[in-house]
Order: structure tokens, then C-alpha cells, then sequence
């Protein structure tokens, strides 16, 4: 018997008991759609982690502070270490490769223009660097200066839809608001950038840090610490290695501070260390999901074993007489495997099909982000024919030992 005749014997087979072999193909469409759904969900989530922490600016260095506790003589809890601002100036004017330095200091203000009031308002203290490091732009007008920094001159610039909410479509440019009961000028607007990595540029206020130390800081809190700041980000110019940009920043800043490589009071992360932290986190969460859709895999591997099983039991007559006409236990063998081999790669098709159309339904309807992933589409439907072979085999091996004189016998 040729392997066209196989198949053709094979899906008689299979068609002459269409919801027991849909069934039966149930664990294997159940496994495959699993596989591929999860890892589309895993997949998307990767994506999305990495596109909102690369949104925050362009090769990008973070600069954390990392407090120290005083002791009984040695003044107030965390006031020993850290960030200054001063360090910001002195990494710009250092350090060779840097496009731009910035810091951030943020307070909540209520905010008023006329007869329109916005409370739980957050104003950015910054540098004029935030621009670049941030990758953000100005809409209409200007953002402030080194100058107005250091002076700590009143001037705002607003986000796109704080500018909407209080103006209503009209030119802010020149307009006096209130922060809080101080008066402030706005020279300019921020072109839209939206909800990146949790925060929603278009909300917020941008004013010289120097201001917000000034007129923002609770007066306990600047009386403890100063111009401490909890982060400063640097971005680094895309001909330069960013490594080295880091060795260079973290000389200076231990120079800077007296302390040693082994117990420094801050930390430097870069980009690509926050986007490697989250994949690890979220491959563990992939294993996690991928282990659980192979279990369905599996399932559905027995179901074909169990109901291959059946088969020949119901087909020991049909076994004998095609050994009677010359049918070896081989091609017996292949005719069982052929079958179970079916099963699993139209379940396999169909469980690609599930898969693929879920996961775009989930992240039309779920709320979520979804990549489907082409490896993992070749990689289930190949695991599917796989376990077809594999749980087909004792069922083949079985319907090929049969004792001919034996199976003719069978009622």
C-alpha cells in the first residue's frame, strides 16, 4: 500500500467517526491555540515594557540616589549621601559623550487661570536639558533657559492638555497663572507626547528646578535636604559607547562624593539593564505559561493514545483480513500511525487557526498588547505532530503484533 492510499484509508477512518475524532483532536486544538496565545500575550507585554521605558528618551543613563542612614551623631536620617543638583552641571561640563543632562524635582500645586481652577497638578522642576533627554518638543513658544534656571525665574511651560484645560484653544504664550499663590509666566507649550511608562507628559507642568526648590519645597524638607535630588538622567550621544559614558559619570560622582566603588551612595542603570531586568522577569512568566499550555499538549496526546487504543480493539477483524491479503505488520504499523498523525496535524491546523484569531481578539477586546510570535506558531504545530507520533505508537505497535488467525476470529 502506497502512503496516498494510507492516507486515503486514514481519513475514511477518522470521517466514519466525526465527533469522536473532533473530540479526540480537542486536547491537541486546546494545547496549540494555548501555546500560541500566551506566548503572544508574554510577547506583547515584553514589547510594550520596552517601547515605554525607550519612550522616556534616547540612549539613556539613570542616576539614582542611594540614601544613607546618619548615625546617632551625624544629623538627621538620610541626610549623608546621594544626588545633589550640583551634580548635574558638573556631569554636563565633565563628562565627554553626553548630549544632555537633566534632573527632575516634582510637587503638586493647584493651578488657576481666570475662573478655571486645577487641583492635584504636578509641576517638573527641571533643566533645559529635559528636552533632549526626554524626547520631548515645544509645540508653540520656547522652553526656559540655563539662566532662568539659576535665577529661578517664574516662567511655565505647560503640557499639551493642561494648555487645553485652561485655555480653552486660546494663545497661552505671555498669560499669567498662579501656582499655588505664586505668579508665573508661560512661555511655551509641549507638542503631545501622551501616557509613556505610567506618566502623561501632556498633564504636567515644567517649571526651573531651581524654582520648585525655591517656592515648592516644603521648607522641613529643604531645610533637611537641600538641593538633594532622588534622580538625574543623562543622555548619552549615539556615536559614543554608553559604557564608557558610565565608567566616566560614576569616577567623577565617587570623586565627587568621597566614597568608595564598594559602598557608593548611588546606583547607574542604563536602558538596556531596565528593558534585560524586565524580560528576565517576564521569561520566567513565559516558562510559567508555556509549561501550563504544554500540559494541554499532553492531554491531548493521551486522548489520541486512548481512543487509538479503541481502534484497534473495534478493528481487530479489519487488522486480520488486510494481513490475510498481504498487508505486513509494518505497513499495519504506518496505517495506525498515519491515523493518529491526522489527528494531531488537523488538530494542530486548527489549534493554529484558534490560536492566532485569540490573540488578536484578546488584544482587541482584552485590553492587552499581543505579538504573535512566528516561531511559536512552527514550533506548536510541529509539537502537535510530535505527540501524535508518540502517543500513536503503542496503539500502531499493538494493531502490528496481532496474531492474523487470531483477528479473523474476532466478532
Amino acid at each position: 500500500m502506497n502512503f496516498g492510499e494510507m492516507l486515503k484509508v486514514a481519513w475514511k477512518s477518522l470521517a466514519s467517526n466525526k465527533l469522536r475524532s473532533l473530540l479526540t483532536m480537542l486536547g491537541i486544538i486546546i494545547g496549540v491555540a494555548a501555546v500560541i496565545m500566551m506566548m503572544a500575550i508574554s510577547a506583547g507585554t515584553e514589547a510594550t515594557i520596552s517601547e515605554q521605558i525607550i519612550g522616556l528618551g534616547s540612549n539613556l543613563i539613570f542616576i539614582s540616589a542611594s540614601f544613607q542612614r546618619g548615625g546617632p551623631n551625624e544629623g538627621p536620617a538620610n541626610s549623608r549621601g546621594g544626588l545633589v543638583n550640583s551634580d548635574v552641571t558638573a556631569i554636563r561640563d565633565t563628562i565627554s559623550g553626553v548630549a544632555g543632562v537633566s534632573v527632575e524635582q516634582d510637587a503638586d500645586v493647584t493651578v488657576k487661570y481666570g475662573d478655571t481652577t486645577l487641583t492635584g497638578t504636578t509641576v517638573i522642576g527641571t533643566t533645559p536639558d529635559y528636552l533632549i533627554v526626554r524626547s520631548v518638543s515645544v509645540g508653540n513658544g520656547r522652553f526656559f533657559t540655563t539662566e532662568e534656571n539659576t535665577l529661578a525665574s517664574k516662567v511655565v511651560v505647560l503640557g499639551s492638555a493642561v494648555a487645553t484645560k485652561l485655555f480653552n484653544g486660546a494663545d497661552p504664550l505671555g498669560q499669567e497663572i498662579s501656582l499655588n499663590n505664586v505668579k508665573v509666566t508661560v512661555i511655551g507649550v509641549l507638542a503631545p507626547k501622551g501616557l509613556v511608562s505610567g506618566t502623561d507628559f501632556d498633564q504636567l507642568l515644567y517649571t526651573p528646578i531651581q524654582l520648585v526648590f525655591k517656592k515648592f519645597t516644603p521648607s522641613q524638607f529643604a531645610r533637611i535636604f537641600g538641593d538633594q535630588v532622588r534622580q538625574i538622567f543623562v543622555s548619552v550621544d549615539n556615536n559614543v559607547k554608553i559604557d564608557d559614558v558610565v565608567q566616566q559619570i560614576t569616577i567623577l560622582l565617587e570623586k565627587r562624593h568621597n566614597v568608595t566603588a564598594d559602598a557608593p551612595d548611588f546606583t547607574i542603570r542604563t536602558q538596556a539593564d531596565i528593558i534585560s531586568a524586565r524580560e528576565s522577569t517576564t521569561s520566567s512568566f513565559r516558562t510559567l505559561l508555556a509549561g501550563v499550555a504544554a500540559v494541554s499538549l499532553v492531554v491531548g496526546g493521551i486522548g489520541i493514545m486512548n481512543i487509538m487504543l479503541v481502534s484497534v480493539t473495534e478493528r481487530t477483524r479489519e487488522i486480520g483480513l488486510r494481513q490475510a491479503v498481504g498487508a505486513t505488520p509494518g505497513d499495519i504499523q504506518i496505517q495506525f500511525l498515519t491515523e493518529a498523525l491526522m489527528l494531531s496535524l488537523v488538530g494542530g491546523f486548527i489549534g493554529v487557526l484558534v490560536g492566532i484569531g485569540g490573540s488578536m481578539l484578546f488584544a482587541k477586546f482584552g485590553g492587552m498588547r499581543t505579538v504573535i510570535v512566528p516561531y511559536t506558531v512552527m514550533l506548536s504545530f510541529c509539537s502537535a505532530a510530535l505527540i501524535g507520533i508518540f502517543f500513536g505508537f503503542i496503539p500502531a505497535r499493538q494493531a502490528a503484533q496481532l496474531d492474523p488467525i487470531v483477528a479473523l476470529r474476532h466478532d
